[in-house]
């Protein structure tokens, strides 16, 4: 593997891979404290009922997107030199960076389309998905040139 420290982008992708790991830690607590974790995290009122329900779903839909998060911190961690180098390194890390920002953005056209989505947790979770997917952008960026080997 290579030295770490031997490109400008490692400490960013390290920095947005960690971030990764605790959203996907966050979602998969969410199962564990029940309805009132998933309506504290914004996972809508359907998901919260079906949760004190009882059933799977949830838990299912919970765990497949903490799973999504988990590989997008491996292919973070990769591109930092902390894991073996993944395939498609660099078209993984700018796909996981669009989705971030993708989502963190959406919230100015949803907002203006329908004000009704611009409680707190939509504004803080844009706000924080947005850091997210910065983070991603300048570790790619800087790390750009040493992903192609």
């Amino acid at each position: 593997m290579p030295d770490v420290a031997a490109h400008p982008g490692s400490t960013w992708l390290i920095v947005g891979g960690s971030l990764s790991v605790v959203a996907a830690l966050l979602h998969i607590a969410c199962i564990f404290g029940g309805p009132d974790w998933y309506r504290f995290f914004g996972a809508g009122e359907s998901m919260a009922r079906a949760a004190a329900q009882g059933l799977w779903r949830p838990a299912l839909i919970t765990l497949a997107i903490a799973a999504i998060l988990m590989v997008w911190a491996a292919f973070a961690f990769s591109g930092a030199g902390l894991l073996p180098r993944l395939p498609l390194l660099r078209t993984g890390l700018v796909a996981i960076t669009a989705i971030y920002l993708l989502r963190g953005l959406i919230f100015v056209p949803l907002n203006l389309w329908r004000p009704t989505h611009s409680d707190a947790f939509a504004i803080w979770s844009s706000a924080i998905v947005l850091v997210y997917g910065a983070v991603y952008a300048i570790g790619t960026v800087k790390a750009w040139r040493f992903l192609a080997s």
